[in-house]
């Protein structure tokens, strides 16, 4: 009997939301059933729920060089939060395939589809991956680009500073916390030139992080950016 086999018996896998008890997995087939998807109609810019078309009242919160935004479910909200939760801060890493799988699914614009050229997770700082030992924005990108053909550009950013979880934070906080947190790097600039990138990440919450970060890719050269998430946290209007 191989060693995994042994553990599976002397401790079996449950899902990490519900508890069920599974053969192989992280999260049970019923648990990735209850995610729902955002409702119709959508804003094609933005993706948010009800308002059809685009631009809408949302898209406000994006500069005018992000091109489209898209996320698979809201966030916080089970079982979606736990999932998020798991792979984030308890090193289920397995986590990011079938997470990976559902963002790949999502429909864009049909420039967006033409013209992207790469993924570019959003990296953390340099000692916060150490911690973690993982970037789970790089995991997911890499899920995702393995499934449309196109490359993972994890190096044309970089985390400069060490700053605050964004958790507790207000959206006004939350942008100052960020702000000139990313650099890109000298080397990249000319790959990046004229192109239209992904910016990947786990979650949208107010938008600071990935906004920061686009602005520093598209003042590098970047012709436009798209944002691409698991989850998106609910505004106060929603």
């Amino acid at each position: 009997m191989t060693a995994a086999a042994v553990l599976d018996l002397v401790l079996p896998r449950a899902c990490v939301h519900c508890g069920s008890g599974m053969k192989s997995g992280v999260v049970c087939d019923v648990c990735w059933t209850r995610i729902a998807p955002f409702p119709s109609p959508r804003c094609e810019r933005c993706g948010h729920p009800g308002a059809p078309g685009g631009p809408c009242a949302y898209c406000a919160a994006f500069p005018p060089f992000v091109r489209a935004v898209r996320s698979v479910c809201w966030v916080p909200g089970d079982p979606a939060g736990a999932i998020v939760h798991a792979l984030k801060y308890d090193g289920w890493t397995a986590l990011a395939e079938p997470m990976g799988e559902r963002m790949a699914r999502l429909g864009w614009p049909a420039d967006v589809v033409a013209e992207r050229t790469a993924y570019v997770p959003v990296p953390l700082a340099a000692a916060r991956q150490r911690e973690r030992g993982f970037n789970q924005a790089e995991l997911l990108a890499r899920a995702v680009a393995r499934r449309q053909a196109r490359p993972v550009w994890a190096d044309v950013l970089r985390r400069e500073r060490f700053s605050a979880t964004q958790t507790r934070l207000t959206p006004s906080e939350r942008a100052a916390n960020v702000h000139q947190a990313f650099h890109v790097s000298p080397v990249a600039r000319a790959r990046i030139a004229g192109t239209h990138l992904v910016l990947v990440d786990d979650v949208l919450t107010t938008g600071a992080t990935l906004n920061a970060a686009a602005t520093v890719l598209f003042e590098a050269g970047a012709r436009i950016i798209s944002y691409l998430t698991f989850g998106r946290a609910r505004s106060a209007r929603d």
